[in-house]
């Protein structure tokens, strides 16, 4: 069902300036993922509701009833085509295989290659070189944020303003405070 949707949904999203990025049904809500290159602002995402609500009503594709959900993909996104591994080569990801596939279901690591038949992944820790994978061989995929170096230990340099003449440490400027009378207003 979610492949006709995916299908279904592609050329709407397409025609408000948008890439469909993913579908997915969970728990009685559609999930409706769409991106562009310069970012997904709340009106396009507003534009692509209307758009994808509208075909939905007509067609009437999913039995009972299901809330719709449109959303860009975030910092972290699932990647499902060729095009969305193609342009996450060099990102951090996460994988999980297929529980047929030998060897760790889990693994992350670095997405070194990209084809129309599966990608490469430098996966973390392993000494051996990138581990090639088909699509058909994972259940599923996704970019991993990776936060900035780690703060330094003992908070840095010092501020100059709070150093003595022999360098050692003084206390820095305190504020001080009036205290006002309270009156009560009528």
């Amino acid at each position: 069902m979610v492949e006709d949707l995916y299908a279904t949904l592609q050329p709407v999203v397409s025609a408000v300036q948008l890439e469909l990025v993913d579908v997915e049904m969970k728990s009685g809500v559609l999930l409706v993922t769409v991106d562009r290159a310069a970012g997904v602002d709340l009106e396009a995402l507003t534009d692509a509701n209307r758009a994808v609500s509208a075909v939905l009503d007509e067609l009437d594709p999913i039995p009972g009833r299901y809330s719709l959900e449109v959303s860009s993909p975030g910092v972290e996104r699932t990647l499902r085509t060729p095009a969305h591994f193609a342009k996450a080569i060099g990102e951090s990801v996460t994988v999980k295989t297929r529980p047929q596939v030998p060897g760790d279901r889990r693994v992350r690591g670095k997405l070194v290659a990209a084809d129309d038949d599966g990608f490469e992944l430098a996966v973390d820790g392993a000494a051996d070189g990138p581990v090639r994978l088909s699509y058909s061989d994972i259940d599923r995929v996704r970019t991993v944020f990776v936060w900035g170096p780690e703060p330094r230990s003992g908070g840095g340099k010092a501020n100059p303003s709070t150093r003595g003449s022999a360098g050692q440490r003084k206390s820095a400027p305190t504020k001080t405070t009036e205290k006002r009378k309270q009156v009560a207003t009528p």
